[in-house]
């Protein structure tokens, strides 16, 4: 959906899972969880990759799973107005989504781990959570909207 979204506003796109290092990569195929100090690193990189395109003055689109509050401040710190679009939804929903992707390392048997670190947006926090039971053309259409309302010039 958010590659779908980057497409669409010609924005530049990241996949996060393509920064972890290998080391990530390694502990999450053989089923175990990251920690804080793992992914502290992988945030820091991800927290950069934003912060060089908004000093371009770009806006873009990444696919991260920003699980923590504290993990979606960090990545904030180098532009601000940065919006969390959060798809939420039943664990079975997301269970099968998980197993419908080809060929990635995270195996669906660390959902439950993620879903017992996630914390959902807070009300303060610049984002929408968007339900996962919609189908794949509404999601994207309900967050292309959102994206575009959002949007504001930059300058760099």
């Amino acid at each position: 959906m958010a590659e779908h979204v980057a497409a669409r506003l010609e924005l530049p796109f990241a996949e996060a899972d393509a920064f972890h290092p290998e080391a990530n990569i390694r502990k999450m195929s053989d089923g175990r969880p990251l920690t804080d100090e793992d992914r502290g690193p992988w945030l820091r990189k991800l927290s950069s990759w934003i912060a060089g395109h908004h000093a371009l003055g770009e806006p873009t689109v990444m696919a991260c799973s920003a699980l923590k509050r504290e993990y979606r401040e960090l990545l904030g710190e180098g532009a601000p107005d940065v919006h969390f679009l959060h798809m939420h939804g039943p664990a079975a929903v997301i269970w099968e989504r998980i197993e419908a992707r080809p060929g990635h390392f995270m195996p669906p048997a660390l959902l439950r781990s993620q879903l017992e670190t996630l914390e959902r947006l807070c009300p303060d926090e610049a984002g929408r959570e968007f339900d996962v039971r919609a189908d794949l053309d509404t999601l994207c259409g309900e967050a292309l909207a959102y994206v575009q309302d959002h949007l504001r010039p930059m300058v760099p």
